[in-house]
């Protein structure tokens, strides 16, 4: 007799969801020529390149098309996204509000864990940055786990998700604002404002913080 298979049993991921991922992560790691912004996307070679039908890669490019990573142009197909300058003051400014009103129930309400670790996120940030020598890449995903990890911790889910789906808006662009002389630098003696004021508990001046740092982000991408 075949055992009755759980009605709550997990189902493995489907296709067309791991090509958007796929996808995702190209159009994030851009290179000239391949997935930047304002390329037309190929579908027969990319089903060709992944070995799959275009029917997945067709429900993948809807994801990425819903998450703002992927246009739609009527009889001319798909292409990677270009932001112009409204659209990053509208994300950057979004993305200041939220994380603000975060970074200040975080300053409140974080345990002393918590806390730390958001000061060894802000550690690893730190050694990103050496004298002659920086790791841009690293930067990248150090930082944006310090921006996740206060919002994790200040719980707001519907906030969370709202935060994502801009900050993948954002990545289409962040990657030219940092290569800006000097901004690196810059970002990172803002996240030392930041961490000093969770760390103070100083809700206001947390709030203010983090406003500033997106300010100047946007700045340095306009």
């Amino acid at each position: 007799m075949t055992a009755a298979v759980p009605h709550d049993r997990l189902k493995p991921r489907a296709l067309y969801e791991e090509v958007a991922e796929l996808l995702r992560q190209r159009i994030f790691k851009a290179t000239q020529g391949d997935m930047e912004p304002g390329a037309w996307i190929d579908e027969l070679k990319l089903a060709a390149e992944y070995g799959i039908s275009r029917t997945p890669l067709r429900e993948a490019i809807k994801v990425l098309a819903t998450e703002g990573l992927v246009t739609m142009k009527l009889r001319r197909g798909a292409y990677v996204t270009e932001v112009n300058d409204k659209d990053l003051t509208d994300v950057y400014s979004l993305l200041g509000l939220l994380e603000s009103d975060a970074a200040g129930i975080v300053a409140m309400q974080a345990s002393e864990t918590q806390l730390l670790e958001l000061t060894a996120l802000h550690n690893e940030l730190e050694a990103c940055v050496l004298p002659g020598r920086v790791d841009r890449q690293r930067f990248f995903e150090i930082n944006e786990r310090f921006h996740m990890r206060v919002l994790e911790i200040a719980d707001n889910r519907w906030r969370n998700q709202i935060v994502a789906d801009l900050r993948k808006v954002m990545k289409l662009n962040r990657h030219h604002s940092l290569f800006k002389s000097g901004r690196i630098e810059e970002s990172l003696e803002e996240h030392r404002a930041i961490l000093a004021a969770l760390t103070a508990r100083d809700s206001t001046y947390s709030i203010k913080c983090m406003q500033e740092h997106f300010k100047s982000g946007l700045e340095a991408a306009i």
